[in-house]
C-alpha cells in the first residue's frame, strides 16, 4: 500500500525553467504600461512582464496550491502553444518565452508556478490569415486595461493601433519575428507578383477607398430603412388581425361586474 501514496521526488532546479505560452497583449488606459492577459483560467488577470502568481478564485493561500488550480502555466514547448491557438477563442493571443522560477508543479505537458519574468515576444498571425502589421484596440478590456490585438492594416481599419515594437519597449522585453503559420499555409499573394499583400492596392470597393466605403454605408443604410418599414407594415397587419380575432373570438366584452345576471 505504500507504493500506491508514493510522492513524486522533489526538484531543485539550479536556475529558471523555461516555457512557452499564450497570452492577449494588454495597455495601460493611460497607454504607458504593457501587460498580458491569460487565455484560459487567468483572463480576469492581468500581469507585468515580470509578476507574482495570484489566485484566480481570490483565496489568499499561495500559488500554486496542490488543491487549487491557481498559478502561471506554460507549456515545455512551444508546438504545444501554438497548437492551443487553433482554437477560435484564442485568436488573437501572441506566443511567449517566458522563464519560471519559486514554487513550481509539473504536469504532462508543461509547468505551473509561482513567479514568472515574459523574456520574448512573438506576433501571431491575423485573424484574416495576413502578416500582422500592428496591435489594434479590441474595444474590450478590464478595468483600467485595454485588450490589443495583432492585425494587418486593413483588418485595423480606423481603429486605435500600437507598433508591435512600441508594446515590446512599454513591456520591457524583447520582439521576435512573427510566427507564421505551418506547413503548407502560407499568406496569400492578391496580386501575383511576390509582393506583400499590404503594399498591393485595395481592390475596388475595398474598405482602403473612402468613397467606395462611403456608397457601401449609405446602400446598407437605405436597406435597412426599407427593411425597418417592411417590420413595421407587418407589426400593423399583425394587430389589426389579432384585434379582429378578439372581437371573433369574444375576448374584447367587458367582465361582468360581481353578483350581476350572466347574459342569456
Amino acid at each position: 500500500m505504500r507504493g500506491l501514496f508514493r510522492r513524486t521526488p522533489l526538484e531543485h532546479p539550479t536556475g529558471p525553467l523555461e516555457g512557452h505560452k499564450l497570452a492577449f497583449p494588454m495597455l495601460s488606459a493611460d497607454g504607458t504600461t504593457a501587460g498580458f492577459s491569460g487565455v484560459t483560467l487567468g483572463r480576469a488577470h492581468v500581469y507585468r512582464t515580470v509578476d507574482d502568481a495570484v489566485c484566480a478564485h481570490g483565496c489568499r493561500h499561495a500559488s500554486p496550491s496542490r488543491w487549487c488550480d491557481c498559478g502561471f502555466y506554460c507549456f515545455h514547448t512551444a508546438d504545444d502553444a501554438r497548437e492551443l491557438a487553433c482554437a477560435p477563442e484564442h485568436q488573437g493571443a501572441i506566443l511567449l518565452e517566458v522563464a519560471a522560477s519559486g514554487r513550481f508543479r509539473r504536469y504532462e505537458l508543461g509547468l505551473r508556478y509561482a513567479r514568472q519574468r515574459v523574456r520574448t515576444i512573438r506576433m501571431r498571425p491575423c485573424r484574416c490569415g495576413s502578416r500582422v502589421a500592428v496591435l489594434a484596440d479590441t474595444g474590450s478590456g478590464q478595468h483600467g486595461w485595454r485588450r490589443l490585438e495583432p492585425v494587418c492594416l486593413r483588418c485595423a481599419g480606423a481603429r486605435p493601433v500600437l507598433s508591435a515594437q512600441r508594446f515590446a519597449e512599454l513591456a520591457d522585453l524583447t520582439l521576435l519575428p512573427d510566427d507564421l503559420a505551418a506547413g503548407p499555409l502560407t499568406t496569400p499573394d492578391p496580386v501575383g507578383t511576390g509582393e506583400d499583400p499590404h503594399d498591393a492596392e485595395p481592390a475596388d470597393g475595398a474598405m482602403g477607398d473612402p468613397v467606395a466605403t462611403a456608397g457601401a454605408v449609405a446602400v446598407l443604410t437605405a436597406e435597412m430603412a426599407l427593411l425597418q418599414a417592411r417590420l413595421d407594415e407587418m407589426a400593423r397587419q399583425l394587430g389589426r388581425a389579432t384585434a379582429r380575432l378578439d372581437v371573433l373570438e369574444g375576448r374584447d366584452r367587458p367582465a361582468a361586474e360581481p353578483g350581476s345576471e350572466p347574459d342569456r
